[in-house]
């Protein structure tokens, strides 16, 4: 996993995502320089920086297309459309976090056999996601939401055939990354270096107005 913590300067474009930075490290799960510059640590998807978060959708794609083959999983484990559903997110990128610590070469011998008794509850908890998200094979649809007193009733539900998962994984990441990266110019449109304050941007026509 990354251990860069880019500033604004290093903005990605998300455009220039494509199948070969998904293709590059298939025979190597924790391939790439990033990985190996530092001990595995937690990620927090909601506060990565656009370019770490397009580092950790790459990553994490790779590993995960290495796990079912080497383990052989069903898409009733890991479906072909896991990146659409938080819930699957989350869980398979704690059991990655969790294999690079197990097979770390400080750790102890005994740790990947720690690993694989955690993966076979990971395994039965993926079942249960699945099958209440509803993801299939060659089609996915929203994790259904239930709707609480006094909310907005749910968006309908319904099923999108997709043909081509790489080409939809790749657009779903630019998609992610160009999100993230508007997210982190709005924040630094309000930011001041010279005092390294936040400015709310009606600040300076309030102040014009005095």
């Amino acid at each position: 996993m990354s251990e860069h913590t880019p500033g604004h300067g290093d903005e990605v474009d998300p455009d220039e995502i494509d199948l070969d930075d998904l293709d590059s490290f298939h025979d190597d799960p924790i391939g790439g320089s990033d990985v190996s510059a530092g001990p595995p640590h937690p990620v927090n998807w909601n506060l990565l920086s656009a370019h770490d978060l397009e580092q950790e959708w790459l990553e994490l794609n790779r590993w995960v297309d290495w796990l079912r083959h080497t383990y052989g999983l069903p898409a009733s484990v890991v479906p072909p459309f896991w990146h659409h559903h938080p819930e699957l997110v989350w869980e398979l990128s704690a059991l990655h976090l969790h294999w690079l610590c197990a097979y770390d070469p400080d750790q102890n011998g005994s740790a990947p056999i720690g690993w694989h008794r955690d993966f076979a509850d990971v395994r039965q908890r993926l079942r249960d996601w699945v099958a209440a998200s509803g993801t299939r094979l060659d089609r996915d649809r929203p994790t259904r939401q239930t709707t609480w007193p006094g909310e907005d009733p749910a968006p309908a539900v319904e099923d999108r055939i997709i043909t081509d998962r790489d080409g939809e994984f790749v657009q779903f990441v630019q998609d992610q990354v160009r999100e993230r990266q508007e997210e982190e110019d709005a924040f630094y449109a309000t930011f001041d270096e010279a005092t390294g304050e936040l400015h709310h941007p009606d600040d300076q026509h309030h102040n014009q107005g005095r």
